[in-house]
C-alpha cells in the first residue's frame, strides 16, 4: 500500500512516521518550498505524548519541551480558582510537554527524512484538488505535477483543498469575534518553572506557560492574550499570521500585575507578536469518501481550548496508520478511521464552542466580578472538580483511562 499526504504540518508528519511504522509506504508533500521553525507554543497533552512515545520520540520531545507539572485557573483580579497536577504528577504514564510549536515540527521533520528518506518528503507542492478511481487516488498541484497513491490522506490545514472541493459552498471559518494575540517572551520562570495558567475571563482572557529553559536561569515562556470583539467589527479575519501591535492590547492588562507574574511588562519582554481570529468549522458529517480522507485541522479544526489542536491531529494520524493496517481493503481502513475519530472531535468541537474547561473562569467572573473573600462562596469545589474531569474524558485523556487504553499501534 501507497499512501499520499497532502500537508507537511504536525499532523501530515506524524500520519508518515505512523504509516512507516505499520509497515505502510508514505510519501507528503508540503505546499511551502521551506519548512522553517514558525509558531510559539502548544501543549501536548499525555494521550498524544503517548502516541508520540510510541514511535520512539519520547527522548527527543524530553529534549525539546518542558514537562508541564501544573494547570491553574486564576481570575482577572488574581484569584486563584482552581489548580490540577498535570502530566506524571496527576498519575498519567505519560508526560505533558509544553513545546515550542516550530521546533516540534522540525523535530517530526528530521525523523520522517531519516526513516522514510529526504525524497519522500516534497516541498512546494500544494494541493489545488484531488480524484480517485477504483485503483487509487490522485492529489493534483498547483504546478502542473500529481501524485498518485492507493490512499490520499488530506492534511492540508483549516483552508483545506481537499475539503473545499468536496463541500464548495462552506464559506470561510466561523468566526465568533475572539481575536489572539499569541507570542514568546524571555524571561524568570514563575510558579516552580513548570505551571501553566488561564486567567480571567471570556472577555478578556490570558493564557500563559513555559516552553523551554535557557542557559542564563530564564525561560522561553509563550503567551496568549484573547480579546472578544462585537461580531460586527471588521477585521481581517483570513490574516493568519499578521504582526500585532503590543499597544493595541496591553493597556487591557495594566492591572493584571500580581505577586507572582506581572502580565503586562512579560508582554513588553515578547520577542514578535502575532495576532489572528480564533475560527473553527462546523463538524463534517464524513471525513472519508473512498480512498480520500481529511486529518487534522482540515477535519476538525476547533477553538484553541484546552490544548488540543495539535494533539488531536497526533491522535488522527495513529488511529488512520491502525485501521489501514488492520483493514481488509484502502476503502474500509478510512470508513473505520472516520467511524472512530469523527464523532470524538466533534464532539470536542462544540465543547470549546461552550468554553470547555474555561468555563470554570467565566462562572467565577459572571458570580464574582469584583473579586471574592472564600472562593466556595461563589462556586463549589464539586461544581470546579466535575468540569475539569468532564473535559478530560471527552477529550480523551481522562488519566485511568487513558493508563488502561489499547495501544493505537498498528
Amino acid at each position: 500500500m501507497r499512501v499520499i499526504i497532502a500537508g507537511g504540518g504536525i499532523g501530515g508528519l506524524t500520519t508518515a512516521l505512523s504509516l512507516h511504522a505499520a509497515g505502510i509506504e508514505a510519501e507528503v508533500f508540503e505546499s511551502v518550498a521551506e519548512i522553517r521553525p514558525l509558531g510559539v507554543g502548544i501543549n501536548i497533552l499525555p494521550h498524544a505524548v503517548r502516541e508520540l512515545t510510541e514511535l520512539g520520540l519520547a527522548d527527543a520531545l524530553a529534549a525539546t519541551g518542558i514537562a508541564t507539572r501544573e494547570l491553574r485557573y486564576i481570575s482577572a483580579h488574581g484569584q486563584e480558582i482552581w489548580r490540577e497536577p498535570r502530566g506524571l504528577a496527576a498519575g498519567y504514564h505519560w508526560p505533558q510537554y509544553s513545546i515550542h510549536r516550530g521546533r516540534l515540527h522540525m523535530l517530526l521533520l528530521a525523523e520522517v527524512r531519516a526513516r522514510l528518506g529526504a525524497a519522500r518528503v516534497h516541498l512546494g507542492k500544494r494541493m489545488m484538488t484531488s480524484s480517485q478511481d477504483a485503483h487509487g487516488a490522485t492529489a493534483h498541484f498547483a504546478d502542473g505535477s500529481s501524485a498518485t497513491g492507493d490512499a490520499l490522506v488530506a492534511a492540508d490545514g483549516i483552508h483545506s483543498a481537499a475539503r473545499a472541493q468536496r463541500h464548495p459552498d462552506e464559506g470561510p471559518p466561523r468566526w465568533k469575534g475572539a481575536v489572539l494575540w499569541r507570542a514568546t517572551s524571555v524571561a524568570p520562570g514563575f510558579l516552580g518553572g513548570a505551571t501553566m495558567i488561564q486567567c480571567g475571563h471570556h472577555d478578556l482572557k490570558f493564557v500563559c506557560y513555559p516552553i523551554a529553559n535557557n542557559p542564563d536561569g530564564t525561560q522561553l515562556i509563550n503567551w496568549i492574550a484573547e480579546k472578544v470583539f462585537p461580531q460586527d467589527t471588521a477585521w481581517s479575519r483570513e490574516d493568519w499570521n499578521r504582526t500585532g501591535d503590543l499597544e493595541a492590547f496591553v493597556p487591557l492588562y495594566e492591572a493584571w500585575r500580581w505577586d507572582f507574574l506581572d502580565v503586562p511588562a512579560l508582554m513588553r519582554r515578547a520577542e514578535a507578536v502575532f495576532e489572528y481570529p480564533m475560527v473553527d468549522r462546523d463538524p463534517l458529517e464524513a471525513w472519508s469518501i473512498g480512498r480520500i480522507t481529511l486529518l487534522g485541522d482540515a477535519a476538525h479544526p476547533m477553538y484553541p481550548i484546552g490544548s488540543n489542536g495539535s494533539s488531536q491531529a497526533i491522535l488522527d494520524a495513529r488511529v488512520l496508520a491502525m485501521h489501514l493496517k488492520r483493514a481488509s481493503s484502502v476503502e474500509a481502513g478510512l470508513a473505520a478511521y472516520d467511524a472512530a475519530r469523527r464523532p470524538a472531535t466533534a464532539a470536542l468541537t462544540i465543547a470549546n464552542r461552550g468554553l470547555g474547561p474555561d468555563l470554570v473562569l467565566e462562572e467565577v467572573h459572571r458570580r464574582a466580578p469584583h473579586g471574592f473573600v472564600r472562593l466556595h462562596d461563589v462556586i463549589s469545589e464539586d461544581e470546579l472538580r466535575e468540569t475539569a474531569q468532564t473535559y478530560k474524558q471527552l477529550a480523551g485523556f481522562d488519566p485511568a483511562l487513558l493508563n488502561q487504553r489499547e495501544s493505537y499501534a498498528a
